[in-house]
Order: C-alpha cells, then structure tokens, then sequence
C-alpha cells in the first residue's frame, strides 16, 4: 500500500500564479512534484483561460487589496476537478505564514498582540467553469465515496456467499443430481447468479424507497420544505446561531454540487457487475467442495482484489483521485466496482465511467465460462478435496 502511495504521488502538478499583491513573488519554490508558474500583466479571465489551455492542475489567484484581512478572504484556487487535500493544506499553510509575518510587522511584539493578530487563511476554491468548491466538499466527496465503494464492498461478500453457502447444500444434499438431470449445468449456474443478484437489487430498492417515505413523513412532521435545499430559515435562526446555520448551508450546498444521480447510476451497474462477476467466482468456489470449512484455502484469491481494492480507494482517492494508480485500479474488473465508486465524486469524465462498467460486464462473460467449467465437474465431486492443480484440469474437461 505504501508503494502504491508512493506511485500515486509521483504525479508532477503545474500550478499558475496570478499575484496581482506581489507580496508572494518568493515565496512559492517550485519542488519535483510541483511546479510553480508565475503570471504577469494579464487579468484574471485571462489567467483562467491560459492555465485552462495549457492543461495546469490549478490557478492560484491573489487579489491586491488594501489590507491583509481582505486579502486572506480575497484568496481563490481555481481548478479543473477537485484538489487534493493534503496539497490544499500546504497551500493554505504557505500563504497563512506568509500574512501572519506581514502582520506582526505591523502590530507591536506584544505576545498577547501576536495572538490576537494572528489570521487564518482558506482560500477559496473554484472550478474554471465558476462552480465554488471547498475543503468540506472534498470531505462531503470522500465520504460519500468511501461509503459506497465499501456498500458495494460488503453486498459482493454477503451475496457471494449466499450463491456459495446454496451450491454446497444442494451438492451434500444430493438435490443437486435430480436438478441437473433437466438443466444444464451452466443454465444452473446462471440463474443461480442472476436470481441472486437480483435479490440484492431488490433489498437495495426497498431501502431507497423506505429512505424516500422516511424523508417525507419528517419533513411532513417537522413542517421542513422538501423542495429547498436546506431548512427554512425560520426554523434555522430559532434553533442553531448563525455560525452553525452557515455550516449547515455550507453543507447542503456542498451536498447539492455532488453528482448524486450519476453515483447512484453507476452504484447500481456497478453492483450489477460486481455480484455477477464475483457470484460466479463464489459459485465455483462451492462446486469445488464439499462442506464450507474447506473453501478456506479457495477464497484468498477472491477476497484480495475487494480488500485491496478498498484500501486503494482509501489511501489513493484521498491524496490524489485522478492520479495514474486511482485510474488504473478504477479499470480493473475486480477491483473497479469499489475504486470507480470512490473516484466518481471528485468528478470522472463520463467515457472513463462507460469503459471501466463495459470492461466489467466483459469480464464477467469471460469469468462465467470459467467457472461453468468447474461447476460441471465439482457439482458431482465427492469425498476429496480438491487442490488448485486438480482443479485447473477440469477446465479442459
């Protein structure tokens, strides 16, 4: 995890610097993984349109005002996608030592002075299209992210071992030689995956609706508007102070600019594709052996791209969520299904979303022919267990 860290963070970020103060001109040094450019004589449209063209990560803007209080609220970061949250904090870092310095020289060497001069510095983020951003709104995406990366993560184990648990008690129970006798062994396995899947979709569905009608019973009881994005006024200014109401509308705001349908679309496709996929895998699994002591020895290689698929979504997606190894793992069939759904909040163009569900669904047909194949001959295996080689001859069977 740690190299994969280190790959993630090998990315070379090129940020413009538009600093209309000239109070930071030596304070930003470039480093090899970021490069800074400084911008001259031009505005700030300009500046947007440039760094836009020339494919930089970001366009830091520094307005010149006429005192350091307005500047620290004056300060914007403009980028294509989300920033990362670790580079935001050096940022902000830099810039807040930078104004606190500038300050002190102001105001006397009183301690207490020094204190109560101090400025804290945030600055502001926009994308280049005007749509304002924020650190709470990289957390709002992590965590929306992270919680469906890890849902999918915990329906993919529960179904699969609901398909493997149901194939090893027809198979002790011998029910197993009566079924196939009428279908195929790979019509079997189909409809065992789909029903299964199936059934996930619908306990899926029923939460949403119960969430639906729970929304608007308390909306109904407790006289909120569903239609506004947060609570009236009135009952925001009678029940929290105004720096709570503004957290508040930060965060409905904040919710509001997530792209909610397209992670709820791609949840469910993405769900589809995962239980199909590892369904079948488990469904081998089951074929293989006997009781469910024995599939210990089997399940390794099929719970380690879902584990380490959630602890790259965890460590990559935080740090970086475009970066070269979030992109890869977010292709990859048995890892994209959590990594992809950790990602599509921080903003993945479309196309990527299509390739990585289209690859998916492809591996699955290939991964259903392969588990046929076992299923044929392990549903009427008995007494041994089988090893990983004696396995791989029933694939030419």
């Amino acid at each position: 995890m740690a190299y994969l860290s280190s790959l993630n963070s090998d990315t070379v970020r090129q940020i413009s610097i538009l600093d209309e103060s000239g109070l930071f001109m030596e304070e930003f040094v470039s480093s090899p993984h970021i490069k800074y450019k400084m911008l001259h004589g031009i505005s700030l449209e300009e500046a947007k349109k440039e760094a836009e063209s020339s494919n930089m990560y970001g366009l830091l803007y520094i307005p010149k005002t006429e005192n350091l209080e307005t500047l620290a609220k004056g300060i914007t970061f403009y980028s294509e996608d989300s920033p990362s949250l670790s580079m935001m904090g050096d940022i902000n870092k830099l810039l807040e030592n930078k104004v606190n310095t500038l300050k002190l020289k102001e105001a006397g060497i009183d301690s207490e002075t020094i204190r109560k001069m101090r400025i804290s510095i945030s600055a502001n983020q926009e994308t280049f299209k005007g749509q304002e951003t924020s650190k709470l709104g990289a957390g709002l995406k992590l965590v929306f992210g992270g919680a469906a990366g890890y849902l999918l993560f915990m329906f993919i184990i529960i179904y699969g071992n609901m398909i493997m648990r149901s194939v090893i008690e027809e198979k002790t129970s011998r029910v197993i030689e009566v079924i196939i006798s009428s279908v195929k062994p790979r019509v079997l396995l189909l409809g065992k995956i789909f029903g299964t899947t199936l059934a996930g979709i619908t306990q899926f569905a029923i939460w949403v609706v119960l969430i639906l009608i729970l929304m608007t019973v308390v909306t109904s009881v407790f006289g909120i508007d569903p239609a506004a994005a947060s609570p009236s006024q009135q009952v925001l200014e009678q029940s929290v102070d105004g720096g709570s109401q503004k957290i508040i509308q930060e965060i409905m705001m904040e919710i509001n600019n997530l792209p909610l349908t397209n992670l709820i679309v791609m949840f469910i496709l993405f769900f589809v594709g995962g239980c199909l996929l590892y369904a079948s895998l488990y469904a081998s699994v089951g074929a293989a052996v006997d009781s469910e002591t024995d599939t210990q020895q089997f399940m390794m290689p099929i719970l380690m791209p879902l584990i380490l698929a959630v602890y790259v979504g965890m460590v990559t997606v935080i740090d970086n969520p475009h970066g070269t190894v979030s992109q890869v793992f977010s292709y990859i069939p048995f890892t994209s299904p959590v990594v992809m759904l950790m990602r599509i909040p921080f903003g993945v163009p479309l196309w990527q979303q299509i390739i990585s569900v289209v690859l998916l669904f492809l591996t699955f047909l290939g991964t259903v022919w392969f588990a046929a194949k076992i299923y044929r001959v392990g549903i009427l295996m008995y007494g041994k267990k089988p090893t990983y080689k004696e396995i791989f001859k029933w694939l030419k069977y």
